[in-house]
């Protein structure tokens, strides 16, 4: 199956290396830039990589297309490669541009009084950065008349890449909230941590690496035993012990109530 990615910036880039590190033996990963040194760095870190700075060529012989330039550059790029879409399944993971905006933009008139033609099998996807890395948390909402097949292909291609939800239009813009932005608020919380630790004597690299490797073993603690959050809060808090204190300070300082509102802040 050949994948084209048109863009290879944060997303895009991230796409193109996950999916090429993943070395599923059926797809051929192409990806598009503007210029060369974006291609060349591209394939430096995943030589399997087919690299072109031919839009339209790209998307000719494609079975997928993912559009992931940036939402104001989505229409420009469809304008580009409209002519040449024929079976295609589309995919865009531009936030904000929905299914109804893309259906507009990749409607074609053949003849002044001809018939309308659009792609049928249109997707909004969102996944994130961490897909280079296979991790990703993917948001994808289908156009309502895609096909079975195209649905299946859809989520099994971002399923290389991380965990799939398959979901209605309306839940992406709050999946990206939890799963797009949300991983730069777990970030900004890393690097919190790691200050404190830095504060308390700890190098900056060691504290970065306590502060990963507690996050990630709280992950997979949960993961492993389908505890709630709060129970396995229970199990670390002992009567007037330090992690209860720790956590009323925390929520003293609201946070609870951050963590919300910047989960909320982009739906506004």
């Amino acid at each position: 199956m050949n994948i084209t990615i048109i863009g290879a910036g944060n997303m895009g880039g991230a796409l193109a290396v996950g999916l090429a590190r993943k070395g599923d033996a059926e797809l051929t990963i192409t990806v598009t830039a503007r210029t060369h040194t974006t291609l060349r760095r591209m394939q430096d870190e995943a030589p399997a990589l087919i690299a072109s700075l031919d839009n339209v060529e790209a998307a000719r012989t494609a079975d997928i297309v993912i559009l992931a330039v940036k939402p104001w550059l989505v229409e420009e790029v469809i304008t580009q490669i409209r002519p040449v879409l024929r079976r295609q399944i589309i995919c865009s993971v531009a936030a904000g541009i929905g299914i109804g905006q893309l259906n507009t933009w990749l409607t074609t008139q053949n003849g002044v009084d001809g018939p309308v033609s659009c792609p049928k099998d249109v997707f909004y996807c969102m996944p994130n950065i961490a897909a280079r890395c296979c991790e990703s948390m993917t948001f994808i909402a289908p156009s309502p008349d895609s096909s079975p097949e195209a649905r299946e292909r859809v989520r099994n291609l971002f399923a290389q890449v991380g965990e799939v939800q398959v979901c209605e239009e309306r839940l992406l813009a709050p999946g990206m909230m939890m799963g797009g932005c949300g991983i730069a608020y777990v970030m900004r919380y890393l690097r919190a941590q790691t200050e404190a630790g830095v504060e308390m004597g700890f190098r900056p690299d060691d504290a970065l690496h306590i502060a990963m490797q507690t996050m990630q073993g709280a992950v997979n603690l949960l993961r492993t035993t389908g505890l709630h959050p709060e129970a396995a809060i229970d199990q670390v808090t002992t009567p007037g012990g330090t992690t209860i204190k720790g956590l009323n300070a925390l929520d003293h300082a609201g946070f609870n109530s951050a963590v919300i509102q910047s989960l909320k802040a982009g739906l506004k």
